[in-house]
């Protein structure tokens, strides 16, 4: 009797390209999931401290 066939890849490159093969959407910005607290926390923090330095520039310009 004769062996079985483990394993074909026929036809499977055509299939994959029929409606094309795209790269991952990336995202404006990336998830903070998983990410440190502590980091995030003080990220918050220092972006709050940010838009108030930038406020006062401009009232100081104008």
């Amino acid at each position: 009797m004769s062996k079985s066939k483990n394993h074909t890849n026929h036809n499977q490159n055509k299939k994959a390209h029929r409606n094309g093969i795209h790269k991952p959407k990336s995202n404006r910005h990336a998830s903070l999931k998983g990410v440190d607290a502590k980091f995030i926390k003080n990220q918050r923090h220092a972006k709050a401290g940010s838009l108030v330095a930038v406020r006062k520039a401009k009232e100081a310009k104008a």
